[in-house]
């Protein structure tokens, strides 16, 4: 089975739309925190400087985009040093009403910077290695998307629809951009040595076989020596290279992935019970996945239902 589609699909990923802008100097916007989110910003004209949460800054040019994982607070402006304001003074003091163009600053539109912007979010409490593997930022640079002709073709049809104002135009952008995503993070693995170690185990003969039984079947009485047998290791080499690859044990990321999967069947499922959710994801009891998940998400299964309900 395709780990990664099952990865996203149960953590529900999905792409949304801010807005395009028009900003003209001199401006500054503070991005505040949204949790469970990645934020991205395409530049289509202009520049446009980035100041991420830890202090690093970056350059942004025509044609590059920037992907801003965990939600974290960032800055874009038009140069260092600006004083910025926050996102929502901006969007009330431009009368933003959602359409068309957000408009920053009253300066010469040929010398404006014109941004897409959007974010991808995560259902409530998800987590996974590849969540925790994403570093505080991604950069697609023009010269990366022409040795990338899928991803650029990608980004010119979003910049086209965005730029349309037709019917249909944001919700063609809004799903276009979960490919975006995607291309993004195959790319970004070479930027980021979490990201490289983890799609190594995915390709991992044996240590992407065992992840692709544990995502195929995560209710399944799997044991590390099961696994390790079932792709021709040792227990304690199986263990040991799952773990360098994942960053955790074998037993452990099937107890994290359970419990993901648990939050996906209780939001999507109404019908089942919480006693068949249990079964479906491995636990022998409902009491002993009452405590599981009670202990990993601080609330208990039927709780969270009525919550997410």
């Amino acid at each position: 089975m395709d780990v990664l589609n099952d990865i996203l699909d149960t953590l529900e990923l999905k792409g949304a739309l801010y807005f395009r802008t028009d900003c003209s100097a001199p401006w500054a916007i503070a991005v505040p925190d949204y949790a469970q989110a990645a934020r991205f910003h395409l530049v289509v004209q202009g520049s446009c400087h980035v100041r991420l949460a830890s202090g690093a800054t970056l350059e942004l040019n025509p044609g590059d985009l920037i992907l801003i994982p965990g939600g974290r607070s960032h800055v874009l402006a038009d140069s260092a040093g600006r004083h910025a304001t926050d996102l929502e003074t901006v969007l009330k003091d431009s009368g933003y009403d959602g359409e068309g163009a957000l408009v920053v600053g009253r300066g010469d539109p040929q010398a404006s910077t014109q941004l897409i912007c959007g974010h991808f979010t995560f259902r409530a409490a998800a987590d996974h290695p590849l969540l925790r593997a994403l570093p505080e930022a991604l950069v697609v640079t023009a010269a990366m998307r022409a040795r990338e002709p899928w991803l650029d073709e990608v980004l010119r049809l979003v910049a086209r629809r965005m730029f349309a104002e037709e019917i249909g135009s944001t919700a063609a952008v809004t799903r276009l951009s979960e490919i975006v995503f995607i291309e993004v993070l195959r790319i970004g693995v070479e930027q980021c040595e979490g990201l490289k170690r983890l799609v190594e185990a995915f390709r991992d003969r044996q240590v992407g076989r065992a992840l692709q039984l544990i995502h195929a079947q995560p209710g399944e009485t799997w044991t590390v020596d099961r696994l390790a047998g079932e792709v021709g290791m040792s227990r304690s080499r199986f263990a040991e290279r799952f773990s360098a690859l994942v960053g955790q044990g074998p037993m452990a990321y099937l107890a994290d992935w359970r419990l993901q999967k648990a939050l996906a069947l209780l939001d999507r499922s109404p019908a089942s019970s919480v006693q068949q959710v249990a079964s479906q994801t491995g636990y022998k009891s409902p009491a002993a996945f009452s405590r599981a998940f009670t202990g990993k998400f601080g609330v208990a299964p039927s709780a969270y239902r009525r919550r997410s309900a």
